[in-house]
């Protein structure tokens, strides 16, 4: 019984023996793989702090506009006898569009003017007969309520010959609306009303067409009002140049300039609205389209700059990692300013020619040691 318990005894000992071993061992490859990833140089991408000018902008997003929008429709009422155009096709100021039958309106035309021949011809022998009867009256062969009464004919005629002659205008007016005519240059739009339908006078729900001025185009937007001074300021110095920018790569923008600023601040949204003008001379701005506007303010000199890509945010804010002569990182706070075109402006903490770190920075810790791609001493060096 003693021998087994002194057996027992035993290889508890061996076994505790080899467990504290394990341990060390563990404890000494961890630590080891610790120093070894402490040594290691991480491998980065830098760019360098610029010191330059740059643009002062502000972006919205903006929503193309015909600069003059008609809706055409009859004045008059009948039969649609012929269409002149195509749906979409440009047509210019005085082309004309559509031709209303014109029977009714020239048969009432002609009647008019039958009627102005008629009365001319009445007071034309009106007029003879107070001659006539100015003779006569002074001879007493006929009363003078004879003679007041031939003067009284001539007048009444004279006013019933310009009620005729109105009449003939409005019936050629009449007749000058079955033809209708573009009123602005522009494109149309889809054909409401086919050949032979009927066409009702001023029919306030039906158009026939509608034509939009696309050249000059506006595009509306809105800014927040915080911007409104800085914007006012400048538009008082000169006209501001607007970009839009129709494709995501930039590549397809046309130019404008900021033509109008609203009278109020839109109490829901607080933002105000605004719009420019653009020649869109190759049409690349359509109506109702939504683009990606650059409103140019002024130009911002000897500015200090980063790749945006270098800025990080943690839990204090902003930083950068920057390299020191050593080859070390160190995580510089920075206080940001506008950005643009991939590049962010830093108001307060780097200096021109200071290198930072624009991929890789995920691997890295204040002090860390850095191989820099790219560079001559990361070509010869051991891998880790």
């Amino acid at each position: 019984m003693k021998k087994i318990v002194r057996l027992q005894a035993s290889s508890f000992f061996l076994a505790g023996l080899i467990a504290l071993f394990l341990v060390c061992s563990c404890s000494d490859k961890k630590q080891d793989s610790q120093n070894i990833k402490k040594d290691r140089a991480v491998p980065v991408i830098v760019a360098q702090v610029m010191e330059k000018a740059v643009p002062v902008q502000i972006m919205a997003i903006g929503n193309a506009e015909a600069l003059e929008t008609v809706s055409i429709k009859s004045r008059v009422g009948g039969e649609l006898k012929q269409v002149h155009f195509r749906e979409g096709q440009d047509v210019n100021q005085g082309d004309l569009l559509f031709t209303i039958d014109p029977d009714t309106y020239d048969a009432a035309l002609k009647q008019a003017q039958a009627n102005l021949a008629r009365n001319m011809a009445l007071l034309k022998k009106a007029e003879e007969d107070v001659k006539r009867y100015s003779d006569l009256v002074r001879k007493e062969y006929i009363s003078q309520e004879q003679y007041d009464q031939s003067v009284t004919n001539v007048d009444a005629l004279k006013a019933q010959i310009r009620a005729d002659q109105a009449a003939i205008d409005n019936a050629q007016l009449q007749v000058g609306y079955c033809t209708i005519r573009a009123p602005i240059s522009g494109r149309t739009g889809d054909l409401l009303a086919d050949r032979g339908n009927m066409i009702k006078a001023q029919d306030d729900n039906k158009s026939l067409v509608v034509i939009n001025q696309i050249q000059p185009i506006h595009v509306s937007f809105a800014v927040p009002e915080q911007n409104l001074g800085e914007i006012k300021k400048y538009a008082a110095a000169g006209k501001l140049k607007l970009k839009a920018l129709i494709s995501k790569d930039g590549q397809f923008s046309e130019d404008g300039t900021l033509t109008f600023i609203d009278n109020t601040v839109d109490k829901a949204t607080g933002t105000i609205r605004m719009k420019g003008s653009f020649d869109n001379k190759e049409r690349k701005l359509w109506p109702g389209q939504f683009v990606n506007l650059v409103l140019d303010l002024t130009v911002q000199s000897k500015a200090v700059v980063v790749p945006s890509q270098a800025v990080q945010t943690g839990i204090e804010g902003q930083y950068v990692y920057i390299i020191r002569p050593n080859l070390t990182a160190e995580a510089r706070p920075v206080v940001l300013g506008r950005s643009f075109d991939g590049q962010t402006v830093i108001e307060k903490g780097l200096q021109a020619g200071e290198n930072v770190v624009t991929d890789g920075q995920f691997q890295l810790v204040s002090g860390a040691k850095v191989q820099i791609k790219g560079s001559p001493e990361s070509k010869g060096a051991a891998r880790p």
